[in-house]
């Protein structure tokens, strides 16, 4: 192993350890079907009210993005969908960026560096990242315009392959 990568590495494996420990890994993970309906829930927004889902976003296709600040991949992707999300989002493309057990204000802080424009959710007691199966960070869900889950990407993903799931659904 390359020893300038050693100390992101053993960073990375413990914040892994760390969030599984904190959804409660004694739980059994939920197994979610392509094709089937993709988990209800509701949650607050990051800046006033709440969403609830799918029942808010009929008709759209759906990207459910799990993040949180800590997460190394995290910023660089947020940033890299924005565009995405601006090119296709007249045509009914909605993300929800799912902040997993994280307070207010550090979420707040995290995007307003970001300058991203999509919809931000909190998800304080990560009962919707359990609901999911979310085992790491990040992970997308993209769902169809039926509220089915379509497909995920597990960690990082590129925003070639993103907008490829995009346009398949739109």
């Amino acid at each position: 192993m390359n020893l300038s990568i050693l100390p992101r590495y053993i960073l990375v494996t413990g914040l892994l350890v760390s969030f599984l420990l904190a959804l409660g890994c004694s739980e059994e993970t939920p197994k979610l079907v392509n094709g089937e309906p993709a988990p209800a829930f509701a949650l607050e927004r990051l800046k006033i009210g709440s969403l609830g889902f799918p029942k808010d976003l009929d008709g759209k296709v759906v990207a459910i993005r799990f993040w949180a600040d800590w997460c190394p991949f995290c910023e660089s992707e947020m940033q890299a969908i924005e565009p995405i999300y601006q090119a296709y989002g007249e045509q009914g493309l909605v993300i929800l960026a799912i902040n997993v057990r994280q307070d207010r204000k550090t979420a707040l802080d995290f995007i307003r560096k970001l300058n991203v424009s999509y919809e931000v959710l909190l998800d304080s007691d990560g009962a919707v990242a359990r609901k999911y199966g979310v085992i790491g960070l990040p992970t997308t869900f993209m769902i169809d315009r039926n509220g089915n889950l379509y497909n995920r990407i597990l960690g990082e993903s590129t925003p070639e392959v993103f907008e490829k799931i995009v346009r398949e659904l739109l």
